[in-house]
């Protein structure tokens, strides 16, 4: 039986005035550790800024399907040297979406576009003169909330939270702005194996440090609980983010907090939601010393960029050979 209060919200007002506020980082550390899964509210990015993001993903998704694919990986479109960001088609699994970098990175940067995952972002300006302004806005501030939540991260293992700025240095992070949308669908992406339940986005993982995202009024997100195994629904506040715990995180804490499965509920009717891949700079490793965690190693210590080319494997939308 689902428990209405398994996902913890958490006020941030009070780490928003005082950034080692013990009450605000036990209750973010305890909601990582034991759920990997936690709302914040009062989080300091204001709703008329968030509808205003809404706004421009759906103006682009109900674009034709000819102009979207202008601006798709070239796994969909032939004519575009684009290979990691950009927009792929619902084909792919029963959802479209719209990958975004950081817009700090442009033309000039030679040293960073050399590599395979930095690519500047495509213009907009043709579906919206203000598209750039709205992403620069929204991509700065979500980036500023998910530092405030590392910092506490780190705050519960160590006191050298100046690690949070040293690992997102932008634009060398990977962090990945993503507008998903799941247009009304026919059939079911999966069907899950544990309980036989229709899904519109299969089982998984997040990749990165963590993922904030926002999720219309719709919903459809559950969490597994992973001691029961039990599913539990995500609700939805328009004044809240979702926050999750990824796989970079579970490794960069030696296993202290874990990346937590999580699926959407295969439904009929439109749907949006914007996650924030809070990923940080490709040469960054994942070292648990880092946080002064010096028990023997779980996992293999790598680099984010390495880290990244081996979790995205399992997602079909990241298949892109060409």
């Amino acid at each position: 039986m689902q428990s209405k209060d398994y996902i913890p919200n958490i006020d941030l007002s009070e780490i928003l005035e005082n950034s080692k506020s013990e009450a605000i980082i036990n209750k973010i550390k305890l909601a990582s550790e034991e759920v990997g899964f936690f709302t914040v509210t009062n989080h300091g990015i204001p709703l008329s800024q968030i509808e205003n993001l809404l706004s421009t993903c759906k103006k682009f998704f109900y674009l034709p399907k000819k102009e979207k694919i202008k601006i798709a990986p070239k796994k969909w479109n032939r004519n575009t040297d684009t290979i990691y960001r950009g927009y792929f088609p619902s084909e792919v699994n029963g959802k479209e979406g719209l990958d975004i970098g950081d817009p700090k990175l442009t033309i000039d940067m030679n040293e960073l576009l050399v590599k395979e995952k930095f690519e500047v972002n495509h213009d907009m300006s043709f579906l919206d003169p203000q598209w750039q302004i709205t992403i620069n806005e929204y991509f700065d501030s979500i980036h500023n909330l998910g530092i405030l939540i590392f910092k506490a991260i780190i705050s519960s293992y160590s006191s050298n939270t100046i690690l949070a700025e040293k690992a997102f240095i932008r634009p060398k992070t990977l962090s990945t702005l993503r507008f998903n949308y799941y247009p009304k669908q026919e059939k079911p992406v999966e069907v899950s194996a544990q309980d036989g339940v229709a899904l519109g986005c299969e089982t998984h993982v997040d990749s990165g440090i963590m993922t904030i995202l926002y999720q219309d009024k719709k919903g459809g997100l559950q969490v597994q609980n992973r001691h029961t195994l039990e599913w539990h629904d995500v609700p939805h506040d328009p004044n809240a983010f979702v926050i999750n715990t990824g796989l970079a995180l579970e490794c960069l804490t030696n296993g202290k907090m874990k990346a937590t499965n999580h699926r959407v509920l295969f439904n009929q009717e439109e749907r949006v939601s914007i996650p924030f891949f809070f990923e940080p700079s490709y040469d960054f490793v994942l070292d648990p010393k880092h946080l002064n965690i010096s028990e023997e190693n779980k996992y293999d210590i790598d680099n984010y960029e390495n880290f990244l080319t081996n979790s995205l494997k399992k997602f079909v939308e990241y298949d892109r050979a060409n």
